[in-house]
């Protein structure tokens, strides 16, 4: 009787001890749903009010974009393409600035390259015969969008030579718009100045006033990179420069050149800049251009060659172009002088040194 006394106790036990773990894994097993049930409702709820305030913005934008076409008479839904420009129903691309001076050059260098025949954006004036409306704090300017898209291979067959080949006659037309820009010729009202720089005072200007305030790299590394600029700087031909020059500010359809594209930073500084700049930023990780070495030493050669069809480039320019490089990527490491943009001052550093140690290859890429 006490062994059965004694068993039945322990099957009691046994028996509340399951029910307890089961009850216990019940209820996790219910708050573990309940759980998932109100992140899934949480997040249906978060993603819902983001998807009404993402339509409610656009839909704000939608009305002031077709408020300030009415200064056009022009119709078509409105698609976002940067930050301050939007397609006009795939006919037009209506750009914003926030300086009415920037939109004058820009219009005024669009008008002229146009007037060369050359491919540029062709501007739409206003109602009252203006290029550009004012509505609010900011101006506006629409012009017929340029066939062909800024997405080109520069690896693929041809396609250095042909780059090389247009910014040569960009250079040669920006040389006969300072003709026009710089002379009476043209209404006062009318005549816009473009900035006189010098990446030599820049270097030893902000540039350097950066490193010695933030120490991002070795100050005796530094000036011995300037100098090597400065050493053949007064020997390089000066002339107005897109100074923005890489692939998506030039438009190819199909492969045939159809277009330049943003001359909102244009100005009159050394003329191989735009070069230099264009093949130093196709090794850039942020533009999304990488390649192999080997490949860069190809394209280096194919697109100089492109170019010099249109304009030669001098002894010194060639000299110059590693210099240029180098110069270039240092400016861009004190620019990037924010935390959230740290990773772009390292990729700079890195390309100087990547640049540094390969002069001789770019000389001899240069002179194939």
């Amino acid at each position: 009787m006490c062994d059965d006394k004694r068993d039945e106790m322990q099957d009691k036990m046994c028996d509340d001890k399951r029910d307890e773990v089961q009850d216990k894994m019940c209820d996790d097993k219910r708050d573990e749903v309940q759980d998932k049930m109100c992140d899934d409702k949480r997040d249906e709820v978060q993603d819902k009010m983001q998807g009404d305030k993402r339509d409610e913005i656009r839909d704000k934008m939608q009305n002031e974009i077709q408020s300030v076409l009415t200064n056009w008479d022009v119709l078509g839904t409105a698609k976002q393409i940067y930050s301050t420009a939007w397609a006009i129903s795939d006919e037009y691309v209506l750009k914003a600035y926030d300086n009415l001076e920037q939109l004058k050059k820009n219009g005024r260098m669009q008008i002229l390259l146009c007037r060369m025949g050359i491919p540029a954006a062709e501007i739409i004036q206003t109602r009252r015969g203006e290029i550009y409306a004012a509505e609010g704090s900011r101006y506006y300017m629409l012009s017929r969008k340029l066939p062909g898209n800024n997405a080109a291979d520069i690896t693929a067959d041809g396609m250095a030579e042909k780059m090389g080949e247009v910014l040569g006659s960009l250079h040669q037309a920006f040389s006969k718009c300072e003709e026009i820009l710089y002379t009476q010729s043209e209404p006062a009202d009318e005549t816009i100045s473009f900035p006189d720089c010098s990446l030599l005072e820049e270097m030893n200007g902000w540039v350097k006033e950066s490193l010695y305030r933030e120490h991002w790299m070795d100050e005796k590394n530094f000036c011995k990179a300037v100098q090597k600029l400065a050493e053949h700087y007064e020997e390089l031909p000066r002339q107005l420069i897109h100074r923005d020059v890489h692939l998506g500010n030039f438009l190819f359809d199909q492969g045939t050149f159809s277009g330049y594209i943003d001359f909102d930073l244009s100005q009159r500084n050394i003329r191989v800049f735009d070069l230099c700049y264009f093949l130093a930023g196709l090794l850039a990780a942020q533009v999304g251009n990488g390649m192999e070495e080997i490949q860069w030493y190809d394209v280096i050669s194919r697109t100089t060659a492109g170019y010099e069809s249109r304009i030669p480039l001098t002894a010194a320019e060639k000299q110059a172009v590693p210099y240029v490089m180098e110069n270039i990527e240092l400016l861009f490491a004190a620019y990037f002088n924010e935390p959230e943009t740290k990773h772009f001052r390292e990729n700079a550093l890195e390309l100087f040194w990547f640049i540094c140690k390969r002069e001789k290859q770019i000389w001899s890429a240069l002179y194939r």
